[in-house]
């Protein structure tokens, strides 16, 4: 990683943005971070849907806000991307170096994108450059980002007064956030699943490395739609009982109903995510799971916590951003911070970047 600053991680979500600010430290000889700053901005209903930005004043206003509450004085940020307009793909291709694999990949990358080369911006990393192969071929990940969608996202930040320095993938930016906090054996394989409101980012990590990776359309929306629906409340009181709220009339939506239509909802979505993990286990040669890793604001739905560990039958557990970042207990309310931290995931490990970082 180069010197310098860290950028603002800037996650701007389908229902509301998120802005993590962090320093870096070095103690005998360890780097570390600090949590400086800390927040989120709810966004209004379809500001932002299937990851397009349909209310640009909204995101913009809700990033300003953001900005001024928390005084936040630098401009270099990392903002993330995922969903339709996003392809990440691990091909096999002859051993070279990364600057030639920078030439060649144009030529590969039309094989395996669906979109217009030249409407799209390409990334690659060589995965695991030491490993020695027999056969002269090398694995790597092919990133590709359609370039609309990227000058949506980096306008509005631009909009709002900030600089963006790096656009990152929301599955890459929880992976970073995750081996920055986790320490998990070499041997191992997890999986991380960031379950947003409109997307759940799917990564399996094997040795450290990404070997797949998937977005799935679907997310904490659902719940809420459905108990809207099938219990006949506005979408408000859906939100609120999704998150465990009361109404005022206690009486008028049985607590079992909505457990009902709960579990419903997390049996579909844990089924997208058995079917990906499914579909990896049939390609690699070694699909054993160790654990699940399980964050986005959706994390936080009981229902689907147990039906994933039901249906994966490995542990899941929920995903500390924040487990070794130093947080001053003076300036965050702890249990707020406790509360919050599943859905700040995409945020910090967009926070660990710096300015002119290449794809992580």
């Amino acid at each position: 990683m180069a010197k310098g600053k860290l950028a603002l991680g800037l996650d701007i979500g389908s229902t509301g943005v998120k802005l993590v600010a962090l320093k870096e430290h070095r103690r005998k000889g360890q780097i570390g971070y600090a949590l400086l700053s800390f927040g989120m901005k709810p966004l209004p209903p379809e500001a932002i849907v299937d990851g397009a930005l349909m209310n640009s004043t909204a995101i913009v206003q809700a990033i300003q806000e953001l900005l001024a509450e928390l005084k936040i004085k630098t401009k270099e940020v990392a903002i993330g991307v995922s969903g339709h307009s996003v392809i990440i793909k691990k091909i096999s291709m002859p051993r070279m170096s990364q600057e030639e694999l920078e030439e060649a990949i144009q030529w590969e990358a039309e094989q395996h994108i669906p979109f217009d080369i030249k409407d799209v911006n390409i990334d690659t990393q060589i995965l695991k450059p030491d490993a020695n192969d027999a056969t002269g071929q090398m694995d790597v990940l092919l990133v590709a980002a359609k370039k609309d969608m990227i000058n949506d996202y980096t306008t509005v930040v631009s909009e709002a007064g900030l600089n963006p320095q790096v656009v990152d993938v929301d599955a890459f930016a929880v992976q970073n956030c995750f081996s920055t906090n986790y320490d998990v054996p070499a041997n191992e394989t997890v999986v991380l699943i960031n379950a947003g409101a409109a997307v759940v980012n799917i990564n399996i990590i094997s040795g450290g490395v990404t070997t797949f990776t998937r977005d799935v359309t679907i997310g904490g929306n659902q719940f809420t739609e459905e108990i809207q629906k099938q219990l006949n409340v506005s979408y408000e009181e859906a939100e609120a009982l999704k998150i465990g709220g009361r109404q005022n009339d206690a009486d008028a939506v049985v607590p079992q109903e909505v457990e009902r239509v709960m579990t419903q909802v997390a049996e579909q979505v844990a089924g997208e995510i058995q079917r990906s993990l499914d579909f990896y286990a049939g390609t690699a040669a070694d699909a054993t799971f160790s654990k699940v890793y399980l964050s986005g604001g959706t994390a936080k739905i009981p229902a689907l916590f147990k039906t994933i560990e039901a249906r994966v039958g490995v542990p899941v557990e929920i995903l500390n951003p924040f487990k070794l970042i130093e947080i001053d207990n003076r300036k965050f309310d702890p249990s707020f911070i406790m509360d919050v931290a599943p859905m700040a995931a995409v945020a910090v490990g967009l926070a660990l970047r710096r300015p002119g970082d290449k794809l992580d």
